[in-house]
């Protein structure tokens, strides 16, 4: 996945830099190793709709939001118009994604994943960060680029305010 990320971000001129450090997956953490604002990490969460009926697959979305917020599921499951949406578990997470979780890019390489991002994240910072596919390594890449690749549908999707 990291080299995937490396290899799309430069073969779109992407404003990035890489950043190697211990392995971390909590958000509050890495960002202290990165030099970074927790609310510019974009913390990747998969997650799935829930159907109270159990009829059918559920879809399947990747909700991006800054990292010092929580996800309002209730907000995501409006934004994706399904009844109720939960969290995915580690194991459907590494299946759909390719990666542990913690290690969650903010992008969608899988076509059965929706891609949903909280405007929050690239309307207060410049820059995003994101462990780029492991846990011992991070993208720092200029917000708008982001934006410009990854070509994500933007919701709200958490509280006004920082948690």
């Amino acid at each position: 996945m990291f080299d995937t990320l490396v290899h799309l971000l430069q073969s779109q001129d992407a404003r990035f830099r890489v950043i190697e450090h211990p392995a971390e997956g909590r958000s509050d953490l890495v960002a202290e190793i990165r030099g970074t604002a927790p609310g510019q990490g974009a913390k990747a969460m998969l997650c799935k709709s829930r159907d109270a009926s159990g009829a059918g697959d559920p879809q399947l979305f990747l909700a991006v939001l800054p990292g010092d917020r929580k996800l309002d599921f209730k907000r995501l499951a409006q934004a994706v118009g399904v009844r109720k949406a939960t969290l995915a578990s580690p194991e459907e997470a590494q299946a759909a994604t390719g990666c542990v979780m913690g290690s969650v890019p903010p992008f969608s390489f899988n076509p059965q994943v929706r891609l949903v991002v909280d405007p929050a994240l690239v309307e207060r910072f410049a820059e995003i960060a994101f462990n780029a596919g492991r846990l011992d390594r991070s993208i720092v890449l200029d917000s708008a680029d982001y934006v410009r690749i990854a070509r994500p549908a933007l919701h709200s999707l958490s509280g006004d305010g920082a948690d």
